[in-house]
Formats: structure tokens, C-alpha cells, sequence
């Protein structure tokens, strides 16, 4: 069945805490640990692939898309059967020369969030600090086959050490901002 615009903004907002952006905590119930990709990845046809293949470890049958924030263009909202391929896509969220830049998802979103209909996953990608936040992994195996196949990816220390420190003009991650980090994302700790 096809999500209504309406459909996919109520879902997201059950998953993610929309008005949240990292390092707080942007998953509602998520709370295994975290894998970081680069937040440009998220929205080419390379990473289809690794979208269809989370969903589906949830039995899901298709992703939703919703652009949380963006430059120009209005919240559009996307729905893609986990079938769907790479150009597929890339011709929803991607550009062409038959429209304005600017009215491209790829281009002009800040802040996205995807997931599926079980909720048991999702994706938050922000272009300011570079990255995207992956959660919902049923176990560490799942986590680690999907990291070597569509890597690169890191976990949180991965991301403090190696890219995000580029997001801050003198080369260091606050401190504040690596506890926080850390704390929202890294491995859960037993009690």
C-alpha cells in the first residue's frame, strides 16, 4: 500500500524526534549502536543498496523519505518499494536537467530521515555536521555484514576521530559535543 504524504511525516515523527539534531538523541526508541556514514552517500543511487537491504531485515517492503529541513524546497516526502532500483532512486531524490537544482533532494536537503513501516530501523542524515546515523540492527552480526558490505561506515568513536573533527573550524570535536555524541549513540551499557 502507498504512503500519503501525511502517512510518511506521522511515521517519521514516531521514529525520530524531528525538531532534535545531533549530537542529540534523534531516535525515539532505537537504541542499539549506532553506525555513521557520510552524509552525501545517503542520497545517490549507491546508497539504494544498503537502504533496501536494512528494510528488509525488518520485512520491510518499502522506505520512507522525509526531508526534515532543506534550502528551497518544502518538506517533499518519498515512498520506494525496497524493489525499486538505484536510478530509481537517484530519479526521486536525485537531479537532472529537467528541473532546477535546487528542487533536487540531494542538493537541497539539510536534514532527511528514513525508515520503513515496522519502525524498527531508520536513518538520520544531516549535511551539517556531514553525517548519517544508522540504527536498528537486530544483532552485532547484522551490524558488522552490513558495515564490511556497505562501508565505509564507523561507529561513534570511528566518527569522532575521523570525521567529524573537519566539521569544526580548529580541527577539534567539543567536548561537550563528543560526550553527548557518545553518549546517544555509542554502545549501549549494561547495568
Amino acid at each position: 500500500m502507498a504512503s500519503t504524504p501525511d502517512d510518511v511525516r506521522a511515521h517519521a515523527a514516531a521514529v525520530f524526534d524531528l525538531d532534535a539534531r545531533l549530537p542529540a538523541q534523534v531516535f525515539r526508541e532505537l537504541a542499539d549502536e549506532a553506525v555513521f556514514c557520510e552524509f552525501d552517500l545517503l542520497l545517490t543511487p549507491d546508497a539504494w543498496p544498503a537502504l533496501a537491504a536494512l528494510a528488509r531485515l525488518h520485512g520491510d517492503r518499502r522506505i520512507d523519505l522525509l526531508v526534515v529541513e532543506a534550502d528551497g524546497i518544502a518538506g517533499p516526502v518519498r515512498s520506494l518499494s525496497v524493489e525499486a532500483t538505484p536510478d530509481d532512486y537517484w530519479a526521486e531524490v536525485g537531479f537532472d536537467s529537467g528541473r532546477e537544482p535546487l528542487e533536487s533532494i540531494t542538493i537541497a536537503a539539510r536534514t532527511v530521515a528514513l525508515t520503513g513501516p515496522s519502525g524498527r530501523w531508520g536513518c538520520w542524515g544531516e549535511r551539517d555536521p556531514e553525517v548519517t546515523v544508522v540504527r536498528g540492527f537486530p544483532d552485532e552480526t547484522a551490524r558488522r555484514d552490513w558495515r564490511l558490505r556497505y562501508g565505509p561506515c564507523v561507529d561513534v568513536v570511528g566518527a569522532l576521530a575521523s570525521w567529524l573533527p573537519q566539521v569544526f573550524r580548529d580541527r577539534a570535536v567539543p567536548d561537550a559535543y563528543a560526550a553527548e555524541l557518545t553518549v546517544n549513540y555509542g554502545a549501549p551499557q549494561s547495568i
